[in-house]
């Protein structure tokens, strides 16, 4: 089946149907593109010039591009609708009531001075861990021609090619067009592959090894499928705001965590031979106006973040990813103090590439770039997915202009060279060069049709070359190398148990033999949430909440292989001789007309849910970020229906949460008849096997919190709540709070919490005893000196001749197909062009920098703890260690430093036999010790008093301390 039912309501909206006299796009190699008419038997044959957007055969959904607003605004002018004139009147008003002075405010430009200038690039290849990819790359850029360089840098254009975002090849010295593909949970648009459990799953498990081996699983099925950049993982946002639409594609709100998270699943990706990229850099923590044009607004939303809050916060795994070799950066939509991330010349070149000494390439999400020359010279390396301003025209910003900007000096040469290295270093980095693990032939399925036969480019009218674009090659792995049993083991340690009156685990025997009982036992399993629905990939990327919730929606969602649903699970591991299971998946079981269902059970199940993704679409009111932290569907009034009315009052009810984030629990958690509450989270494909795994006591639960649970919104503060309304022509959110998000800000204002961020119960019990610090090196103030990196690779920087850029002669292009060729020399202009304010300023190195990840020495180990565990209860279990740090007791200058009460540093997951016990040990890092000083723009350690060392079982159950 192919996917024209989905023609509407996909991501880009841009999927149409042969029904209605329109193309099917679909997705093959890009050399078809580059062809001449003597190579070529493409008919010219000329079609509409429409706007893919706008003219479909159902209304669109919101996807990356002009909101649903300006989009019924556009087709009411064609139609001349008498409805026209009541819109421009309610646009109006809301412009000018909402966003202070709205329409006549409608060209304001973003504030400057915000974010300084940082220019030029710092050119890639100081790193001796890059040498032999920078010697290999140079030697190739060498040989390209202009626009080889500039097909590398610059995509080819929404779907024009299989993957969702598709660079051109540099034919002539070989090196072949490249595959970039979503997501962070999965090969999005792909067949056979695996649905692995979100970010926020794994973040749960707090198990360093599974996020590294759902990271390998993840780079090999990339592999398989012919994709070179995967576009994962993501760790922004951070979780600053609890319904924060995109927090589920993320480990957790957490710095630390994410950054652990993130690294392991990187280095899983990169031993696959799959550039990884880390993502969305950086303040992108809402959906709201997280681009240009939503809500008609012109520009992005602007995260206005200070230095010390960007990099002890935001900043923290971007730079932990750097460290670990990630080979390409995303940058995100929205502005970053007032300035657009994709063009942010502080944050690409003076933060990510001097500071953090990264290697690899930047790339833009998709049109996040909003800048042609200005973005180039800000660090921006490639732009994805090669479109301009607006989806699926090929009116790049790049391509053609990018060569024209060389060749009329505007874009110095080296700029161009260096972006072209670090893509060609990344490919060579990662062995893409070895044709034994990459047959250069591409994607071998396509990201617009489920049908075997297809078009390469079906984003051009142009081209109608059937060519076989799916293979379906099955990827998931078989046998005891089964990406499912990964995909289990995180779904099944990604459940905490929040909750238990002794009622878990269950005995899929039933009653205990001690007990005697007339009749079986009976257990009812209620709600929607239980259940398969109308299947788990009705809804384009996941698109509406119905059936049981295994991921959240949008680009970072996949297709299902297949769904396991608890129900169905639960049925089967029951024991049926000894276990009565009916099961009633509906938020809305008729218990007024058939009491029966609820009064007749011992024990009742409820699947409950609350569910987002990212802004492009809507569902159920609910425009990507959650409306508010409360269960959805009606799922609270299901809670007490069946807590007050299982076994007449007197049975017992365990609650099943499957959810994005952090849900409010207050109506109903301390309702009698609620025994036992589990956080559930995203568990993908193996859900159903997972949580029956736990309440059979198959697994003993070990799952964390990876954030705090609330007793109300409020408790977060208010740097927690979604920005639903501009409050200026461009939306300005200043996070204010600064280091206080999450459990860091429940501890600062003394607020209890329902749960804690970390907590999670085990049917077993552990003890933590002799805390043991180690000084490995001497406390210092400032890290030690920078030392130079070594040589960049060294080019003739003269601009080459403008006929090299021309279109070859008998060359027939694809419309809408981003190529970099020019049309005439007569249009090159030569200067001198302006460069951006604050070009001509010779930057300092930071001392902070100097290698991958910044300073060699913030990466030394100073101190070592080690601790005591045993458990003491009956059962083998897990136990997640967790090191936080307090700085309460340092002095001198320090002292007048701001800190929060506790950091959470490390942690280590550990399984134990009953009655053994095990030492775990940590190390500390000079970063781990540091402050960011805003004055000295370095890391600063305390070195006068102690740092408080504190080791427990969550941020609020710290059972040892120690100091350094």
């Amino acid at each position: 089946m192919d996917r024209r039912n989905e023609a509407a309501e996909s991501r880009e909206g841009l999927l149409r149907s042969y029904d209605k006299g329109e193309r099917t796009p679909m997705r093959i190699s890009l050399e078809n593109a580059y062809r001449s008419d003597s190579e070529s038997d493409i008919d010219a044959t000329d079609f509409l010039d429409r706007d893919p957007l706008n003219h479909q055969s159902q209304p669109a959904v919101q996807a990356y591009g002009p909101s649903i607003e300006l989009a019924r605004l556009r087709r009411s002018f064609a139609r001349r609708s008498k409805c026209f004139f009541a819109i421009l009147v309610i646009l109006i008003i809301f412009w000018t009531v909402v966003a202070g002075g709205g329409f006549f405010l409608y060209k304001v430009a973003p504030v400057d001075g915000m974010s300084p200038p940082w220019y030029p690039t710092p050119p890639g290849g100081t790193s001796l861990k890059w040498q032999d990819s920078y010697k290999k790359a140079q030697a190739l850029v060498e040989k390209m021609t202009l626009p080889e360089k500039v097909n590398i840098t610059t995509g080819t254009g929404w779907q024009m090619g299989l993957a969702v975002g598709n660079t051109g090849p540099a034919i002539h010295v070989g090196f072949p067009g490249l595959a970039l593909q979503d997501g962070p949970l999965g090969l999005r648009f792909a067949d056979n592959a695996t649905a692995f459990p979100a970010g926020i799953t794994v973040g749960a498990t707090w198990n360093k090894e599974l996020m590294y081996l759902r990271g390998k699983a993840h780079g090999m099925e990339a592999r398989l499928k012919g994709i070179n950049v995967l576009l994962g993982p993501c760790v922004g946002p951070l979780g600053r705001m609890p319904a924060g639409g995109r927090n589920w594609e993320g480990f957790g709100a957490d710095p630390v965590l994410q950054g652990i998270a993130g690294a392991l699943t990187i280095q899983g990706i990169q031993e696959e031979g799959i550039i990884a990229t880390i993502k969305h850099f950086v303040g992108n923590e809402q959906e709201h106006f997280r681009q240009s044009w939503e809500w008609g607004l012109p520009n992005a939303i602007s995260s206005n973040i200070d230095d010390r809050t960007l990099h002890e916060m935001y900043g923290w795994p971007f730079q932990d990813a750097v460290k670990a070799g990630v080979a390409s950066v995303m940058c995100s939509y929205q502005m970053l103090n007032n300035s657009y991330s994709c063009g942010n010349s502080k944050l690409l070149n003076g933060i990510l590439k001097d500071e953090l000494g990264f290697q690899g390439f930047v790339q833009s999400d998709w049109l996040a770039q909003r800048s042609g020359v200005a973005s180039a010279l800000a660090g921006l390396d490639m732009s994805m997915p090669g479109d301009g301003l607006w989806w699926g025209k090929g009116q790049s910003l790049w391509g053609p202009e990018l060569s024209k900007a060389v060749l009329n000096g505007s874009l110095p040469v080296s700029r161009l060279n260096d972006m072209v290295t670090r893509v060609v270093a990344s490919w060579y980095q990662l062995g893409q060069d070895d044709k034994s693990k990459f047959d250069g032939e591409g994607p071998n399925f396509s990201s617009w049709t489920n049908d075997k036969m297809g078009v390469i480019n079906p984003g051009s009218p142009d081209d109608r070359d059937q060519k076989i674009v799916n293979k379906f090659i099955n990827v998931q792995g078989s046998g005891d190398e089964a990406h499912s049993i990964i995909a289990r083991k995180v779904a099944t340690e990604g459940i905490v148990l929040v909750k238990n009156e002794g009622i878990l685990p269950l005995s899929k025997d039933g009653w205990p033999t001690s007990e005697n009982h007339e009749i079986n036992m009976r257990v009812g399993i209620f709600g929607e949430d239980s259940g398969a629905g109308r299947g788990p990939n009705v809804c384009p990327d996941r698109g509406c909440n119905q059936g049981t919730l295994g991921s959240g929606w949008g680009s970072g969602a996949v297709e299902f292989p297949y769904l396991i649903t608890p129900a169905e699970a639960l049925l089967d591991a029951f024991n049926k001789d000894r276990v009565y299971v009916t099961d009633f998946p509906t938020n809305h079981p008729p218990f007024k007309t058939t009491p029966v269902i609820l009064k007749q059970q011992d024990v009742c199940i409820v699947f409950v849910n609350a569910d987002s993704g990212e802004g492009y679409m809507a569902a159920d009111g609910i425009r990507g970020d959650r409306n508010d932290l409360y269960i959805q569907k009606d799922g609270e009034d299901l809670i007490l229906k069946v807590a007050s009315g299982c076994g007449d009052g007197k049975g017992s009810t365990i609650v099943v949460i499957h959810s994005v984030g952090p849900v409010i629990m207050e109506g109903w958690i301390d309702v009698p008849g609620v025994k036992a509450v589990l956080m559930a989270n995203l568990p993908g494909q193996e859900s159903g096997n997972a949580i029956a795994d736990i309440l059979l006591g198959v697994v003993n639960p070990s799952g964390k919190l990876p954030y705090t649970i609330g007793k109300s919104l409020e408790d977060y503060g208010p740097g927690a709540k979604i920005q639903y309304y501009p409050n200026a022509a461009i939306p300005q959110q200043n996070f204010s709070e600064g280091l206080y998000i999450d459990y860091r800000y429940f501890d600062k204002e003394g607020i209890e919490p329902r749960f804690e961020f970390g907590f999670g119960l085990s049917y077993t019990t552990f003890d933590y005893s002799n805390l043991v610090v180690r000084p490995v090196l001497p406390k210092s103030s400032l890290p030690a000196a920078r030392t130079p990196g070594i040589d960049p690779p060294q080019y003739d920087d003269k601009i080459p001749d403008a006929s090299e850029a021309l279109l070859p002669k008998g060359f027939r292009k694809l419309k809408k197909f981003v190529y970099p060729y020019i049309s005439s020399t007569s249009i090159i202009a030569k200067g001198p062009y302006p460069y951006p304010e604050g070009y001509e300023i010779k930057q300092t190195p930071s001392e902070a920098g100097g290698d991958e990840g910044g300073n060699p020495d913030l990466w030394n180990t100073y101190a070592t703890v080690s601790v005591d565990i045993k458990n003491t209860g009956s059962v083998t279990g897990k136990e997640v260690v967790q090191l936080y740090l307090g700085f309460d007791g340092v002095k001198g200058d320090a002292k007048e430093i701001d800190f929060p009460r506790s950091v959470l540093r490390n942690f280590e997951k550990t399984e134990l036999e009953s009655d053994e016990k095990q030492i775990v040990e940590f190390n500390l890092t000079r970063r781990d010790l540091s402050y960011w000083d805003i004055v000295r723009q370095n890391w600063v350690m305390p070195t006068e008093g102690s740092i408080t060392i504190k080791v427990g079982s969550s941020s609020r159950d710290l059972k040892l301390t120690g100091w350094y």
